[in-house]
């Protein structure tokens, strides 16, 4: 499916946008790399949830979307808190955690965040874009 030009960039906007405010009320604070970090995410889980086959497991869809967040989150963690020395976030703390870059629990976070995503992508293809697809927003296991 070919998307208006526009599109594209509103849904940066709109994941980021969201994963930003998210942050300030869970931390109090943010950083323009998550604004950034988030609204490639959120275009990557609109267009898996797009391409995603009908019948096929939305679970397995949120745990490939978990993973990709994670990979992500682990690349831009190397730019942005080891690299560019910006301390950003640090996992160090947590347990099963990979160079404080990332770890087990906010992996399991992106799963069920990666749900809140896919109903939101979901409703803006309803409502904004008024678009539809066949599977629209149910778990299926």
């Amino acid at each position: 499916m070919k998307k208006p030009l526009l599109q594209l960039p509103f849904l940066f906007g709109v994941g980021g946008s969201i994963y930003y405010c998210m942050e300030l009320l869970w931390r109090g604070y943010s950083h323009w790399s998550m604004f950034v970090l988030s609204g490639i995410c959120f275009i990557i889980i609109d267009h898996l949830n797009r391409t995603w086959k009908k019948g096929h497991s939305r679970v397995l869809l949120m745990a490939l979307c978990s993973l990709i967040i994670t990979f992500l989150e682990f690349i831009t963690g190397l730019i942005v808190n080891t690299w560019l020395g910006l301390g950003v976030w640090d996992y160090s703390n947590h347990a099963f955690n990979l160079m404080g870059q990332i770890c087990l629990l906010f992996s399991i976070l992106w799963f069920f965040v990666s749900y809140a995503a896919i109903i939101v992508d979901n409703f803006l293809y309803r409502f904004v874009f008024q678009e539809t697809f066949s599977h629209i927003s149910s778990i299926q296991k």
